[in-house]
């Protein structure tokens, strides 16, 4: 017996004979392709002209001798071997180097001090309090900070040696000795810069289960044992992050000394990025700026392979 499908209603084969056909899926990734580089054209065309060209330049004019006047002469390694010679750049890098290790080592003491102790039992209002004044220097402009911070430490009028002397001190010359100019550029930059590091600490410690804290304190660990135990190790993958990130910002300062003491007195305070404008910009020896410049990126790729190399061995991951 053979049965015979009804005919589907009036409305239905009208529907779907004026449905359209779904484009085809080589079209429509075609299209999604197109829409991607569209998006991300203006990106990759700021890079390569704003970072990539310049690098590359840089590293062409490196060796060469150019004073923007006349044509560039090849000069080979020639700016290199004067920056043997030069004691202007050795003792900027020496500066620059001795910095590092002072501002990064006290950076990171004091965000991750602060961090553990804002993280501690206290009202959610006053960590974000705490949060947003630690944060609030770091969205100043540096070279804002450093004429106020100039005029704080002045030996004649300034607010520092005014305090010290209601407690029956003597003023110090604060920007005029080699000591006291080095530690001021120290203590303005940090004040400026651990921030950063102390939200980045601050968010790592958070992400520590509560159920560590709580084993250990059944364990009897307290204060500074369970500090090492428990916070260090699992803070560590952050704690390289925020070490990373402070170091390449600290092997390129330059708004600091500038603004606060001009690389004085003498030379004691003079970055490697001081020497790369003063040079440029001042002496228009762009050649010899960019070998400057050259060394200084060599010498960041170096100690960022360092310490990815030595964080194979401290820093544990979850």
């Amino acid at each position: 017996m053979t049965t015979i499908a009804p005919a589907p209603a009036p409305d239905v084969a009208r529907k779907t004979a004026s449905a359209p056909a779904p484009p085809p899926r080589r079209t429509r990734s075609r299209a999604e392709k197109w829409m991607t580089v569209v998006f991300l054209a203006p990106t990759v065309i700021g890079m390569g002209v704003f970072t990539v060209l310049p690098i590359l330049a840089s590293v062409v004019l490196a060796f060469f001798q150019w004073d923007i006047i006349s044509a560039p002469e090849f000069v080979g390694l020639r700016n290199f071997t004067e920056l043997v010679t030069d004691r202007t750049v050795r003792v900027s890098f020496l500066n620059t180097i001795v910095f590092v290790v002072v501002a990064v080592a006290l950076q990171l003491s004091l965000a991750m001090t602060l961090a553990v102790l804002v993280q501690g039992k206290m009202p959610a209002w006053l960590r974000l309090f705490f949060r947003s004044t630690f944060f609030f220097p770091l969205i100043l402009s540096a070279a804002s900070v450093s004429i106020f911070m100039r005029y704080m430490f002045n030996e004649q009028f300034g607010v520092v040696n005014w305090l010290l002397g209601i407690v029956g001190l003597p003023a110090v010359p604060w920007l005029t000795t080699t000591t006291g100019a080095s530690l001021v550029v120290v203590l303005v930059y940090v004040w400026q810069n651990f921030g950063f590091t102390f939200l980045i600490l601050l968010g790592g410690i958070a992400s520590i289960p509560k159920e560590l804290y709580e084993a250990a304190d059944l364990d009897g660990a307290k204060g500074w044992s369970k500090f090492r135990s428990v916070t260090l190790p699992l803070v560590s993958p952050t704690l390289l992050v925020a070490s990373v990130t402070a170091i390449i910002t600290a092997l390129q300062v330059f708004d600091q000394p500038y603004v606060l003491t001009r690389g004085g007195p003498g030379d004691s305070t003079r970055s490697a990025v001081m020497v790369v404008y003063q040079t440029a910009f001042q002496q228009l020896e762009f050649g010899k700026a960019s070998a400057v410049g050259l060394v200084l990126m060599v010498l960041i790729m170096l100690v960022t392979l360092a310490q990815f190399r030595l964080s194979r061995r401290y820093v544990h991951y979850q």
